[in-house]
């Protein structure tokens, strides 16, 4: 659960309470949170009823939505329950497929400073500078780079396999966190020149960021689903998303106290130009490698049996393969294509997760228990918070469609690293 929620939208938080405030970010950042986590537990007990209804072992996040119009009493959303499904798995696609192309450009992002600072790097840890670095290789190159070893590594299916990947990844992500805190913590300025509120416009890139770093709620039901005891996964729930929040809001906080104006895309494009600290983006890299696998596994599930079935069974293993390679090689061509991090993250995060985690579980919930004398604030509560979201997701993806289309004159993601 922790790891499927700490990933590379973690490392944005600093820029993503710089766009929103010192003050204003870390309490939407804590409000989110909890509209996040509760539309969790919606998810959970839509899906749980639903099993119980319909006398099925289990129920994904797609077939929840179908199964839940197909019960509704609305002739003409019973009649159109299929659309039900096919929307969320569309969604769960993108957004999982999204998650995958901006661990690509964080993974080549760290790779491409890491390599081609190295003759500079020093033995003494000293505040980072500004450099002026024309790089030796293209950061795509990095990217193609990594292609192969990530194709070869989501040729493994099993959620129980991929847990000891998960383990790797922890091991290492854990490792690399507590030396950013213990570089962070380090002599943070007076915050007396930081903005206590941003504008409308980066708060925007903001409520994106924020959403796209709650990248777990595609993970809900199939996480449950494989568990030994799935009848404890709410106590596993509550206790990881905590952590998960409290990290969130101290990490953007700090990081943003400790950086000011010059937060970068990812904190570790922030720490020091010295062998401990590049070994930390080492680290986390590692970490996100594995971290591919889990996320991958979800739309992986949902496109590859519908491929499957379309052929004979001579042909299931090269198929499977075959569809694996293909969206491995989709999330690296996106990546190619808009090497920006920060934005990517916030798009992603307005257009997808936005959906997922704020706007359709309340609507799920709707249409689940409204024959079951549903109680008015519910719904009034349910409306809310969907409503929230789909202004999020509309002036989010707007204004990350925006600063997307407006001239740079960097390169690398938006770091100072590149002239």
């Amino acid at each position: 659960m922790l790891k499927c929620n700490i990933g590379t939208g973690l490392l944005g938080l600093p820029l993503a309470i710089k766009n929103a405030g010192l003050l204003v970010g870390p309490i939407s950042l804590l409000a989110i949170g909890i509209l996040t986590v509760h539309c969790m537990v919606i998810l959970l007990n839509c899906a749980h009823h639903l099993t119980q209804k319909l006398h099925k072992t289990f129920v994904n996040y797609s077939e929840a939505m179908m199964y839940s119009l197909e019960t509704c009493s609305n002739p003409w959303l019973r009649a159109h329950s299929m659309w039900g499904r096919y929307m969320v798995s569309f969604l769960l696609i993108i957004t999982q497929l999204g998650f995958c192309s901006v661990y690509f450009m964080f993974m080549a992002d760290n790779f491409q400073q890491i390599a081609e600072e190295a003759h500079i790097t020093s033995k003494t840890c000293q505040p980072r500078k500004n450099l002026v670095l024309h790089p030796i290789l293209d950061i795509r190159f990095y990217m193609l780079i990594i292609l192969p070893f990530l194709i070869l590594l989501v040729f493994v299916q099993n959620l129980k396999v991929l847990s000891i990947f998960s383990t790797l990844a922890s091991i290492t992500t854990l490792g690399s966190m507590a030396l950013i805190f213990e570089h962070i913590l380090q002599g943070i300025p007076f915050p007396s020149d930081l903005p206590l509120m941003a504008n409308w416009e980066t708060f925007l890139l903001f409520f994106g960021t924020a959403l796209f770093t709650f990248e777990g709620v595609g993970m809900v039901l199939p996480l449950k689903n494989q568990m030994k005891n799935p009848q404890h996964f709410s106590f596993v729930l509550y206790i990881g998303m905590s952590l998960v929040v409290v990290l969130y809001i101290l990490l953007g906080t700090l990081g943003y106290m400790k950086f000011g104006a010059d937060t970068q895309a990812s904190i570790t494009l922030n720490l020091p130009n010295c062998w401990l600290y590049q070994s930390v983006k080492l680290m986390y890299s590692v970490g996100i490698f594995f971290t591919y696998a889990l996320q991958f596994h979800v739309p992986a599930e949902i496109i590859i049996p519908f491929a499957i079935s379309k052929v004979s069974e001579d042909w299931t293993l090269c198929v499977d393969l075959s569809v694996r390679t293909g969206l491995v090689c989709l999330t690296c061509v996106s990546a190619i294509l808009i090497p920006r991090l920060d934005l990517v993250i916030s798009l992603v995060g307005s257009v997808s997760s936005s959906a997922l985690a704020l706007i359709i579980p309340p609507i799920l919930e709707i249409t689940t228990f409204y024959s079951e004398d549903l109680s008015g604030a519910t719904i009034a509560k349910d409306i809310m918070i969907s409503f929230l979201g789909l202004l999020g997701c509309i002036f989010g993806t707007y204004q990350a469609l925006y600063d997307l289309i407006q001239p740079v004159n960097f390169i690398a993601n938006s770091t100072d690293v590149y002239a």
